[in-house]
């Protein structure tokens, strides 16, 4: 058994088949990275309430529960074949998940990389944190290059977090945040009432709202944005979602469509290749809506865990299978201790059924708590 990847979801297939096969049966996870990385914590690394060990564990310690854990890079995919090439060695599994999420390229939009820092790495939100932690006055802004990325909420909760750890340094009235986003408004799939609802949070915060601003280019010397609308913007700090595209070698082994993403089939996330699946980030799904669903750890975890049960009943010879029911939820960090609640059905028709409980103290715990139960439990 393949699994390649070692993010959410890699992580729960690999362990829950792992419970699930005979011993005789070897489980097999391939990542590039030594660490394994809790990605919502980056949103608190950034604003100096974590430290990046504390929010990553050892990949090797995943042998201990008998998961082999092979890390290289892999430089050949062959989904017919259920072959890959891992540094010059070949692998070969009776079934294959392909995890391997997105490639950030913030190199897409010129000058964007020498910029500003990315949320969506360590180095990247670090880098934030130590300039944030000098900074007293000027702009500060946080932008989404394009409008479809992974982790809706993210950079609408980096916002509101940069905005309250000002406040909390006393420096907040020498500081403007504005918040530029590509698309038309905050976490749209999930709904108007739900994207008016986290708009105005944002906006309850003091930070300004910039919607359908897509990046064209950045002047780095200027501090200069420069979006396809024509509008331009200055900065002084800048905290950015890069554009996404699937790894070179899920593109090169042909598993992509004209979305540029994995199409899979929505219930049980297999592929047009016999015994070859694909979950999480990787994959596109479109809904009824007219936008594919979010890519987001939730149903990338969800997804894993059908794709490994059903991979196991299979192996038994049980012909019961489970499916993918497109429910999912997810936390918004505002800053002051405080978080909202949201989730729901979206799989339903016409739109997502989705609601948002609005932010609690609570809601902040619950999400501390997942954090620490996640690293725990998994490691």
């Amino acid at each position: 058994m393949l699994v390649l990847g070692g993010g959410v979801g890699g992580l729960v297939a690999a362990n829950r088949l792992r419970r699930l096969l005979p011993r005789r049966d070897r489980v097999v996870l391939v990542d590039r990275e030594a660490r394994h990385l809790f990605q919502p914590s980056l949103l608190w690394l950034a604003v100096g309430t974590r430290r990046p060990e504390a929010i990553q564990r050892p990949m090797v310690r995943l042998a201990r529960t008998g998961i082999e854990v092979v890390r290289g890079e892999i430089d050949r995919l062959d989904p017919a074949a259920r072959t890959v090439r891992v540094d010059g060695r070949e692998l070969a599994g009776d079934a294959l998940i392909v995890a391997l999420g997105v490639d950030l390229a913030p190199e897409l939009v010129p000058g964007l990389a020498e910029a500003g820092h990315n949320l969506y790495t360590v180095s990247g939100a670090q880098a934030f944190r130590d300039a944030l932690a000098g900074f007293r006055a000027g702009r500060v802004v946080v932008l989404t290059a394009v409008p479809a990325y992974k982790c809706p909420a993210a950079p609408y909760e980096a916002a509101m977090l940069v905005e309250w750890t000002l406040r909390r340094r006393g420096v907040r009235r020498d500081v403007s945040v504005d918040l530029y986003a590509a698309e038309p408004g905050p976490m749209g799939v999930a709904g108007p009432e739900v994207s008016a609802q986290v708009r105005q949070v944002v906006e309850q915060k003091g930070v300004t709202y910039h919607p359908m601003h897509e990046l064209a280019s950045v002047d780095p010397g200027a501090r200069r944005l420069s979006f396809k609308n024509g509008v331009q913007a200055d900065y002084d700090l800048l905290l950015y979602v890069p554009p996404h595209r699937a790894p070179a070698v899920v593109r090169e082994a042909g598993l992509t469509g004209e979305s540029g993403w994995v199409s899979v089939d929505r219930s049980r996330f297999e592929t047009r290749h016999p015994d070859v699946y694909a979950i999480g980030d990787v994959t596109t799904v479109p809904l009824a809506m007219g936008k594919p669903l979010p890519k987001a750890g939730v149903f990338a975890e969800r997804q894993a865990e059908v794709v490994a049960r059903n991979i196991a009943a299979a192996w038994a010879g049980d012909d019961r299978r489970l499916t993918f029911d497109g429910y999912g939820e997810c936390f918004l960090e505002t800053g002051d201790g405080l978080a909202g609640y949201g989730g729901g059905d979206f799989y339903a028709e016409p739109l997502p059924l989705v609601r948002l409980r609005p932010p609690r103290r609570w809601g902040h715990w619950t999400k501390v708590i997942f954090e620490q139960r996640w690293l725990r439990g998994w490691f």
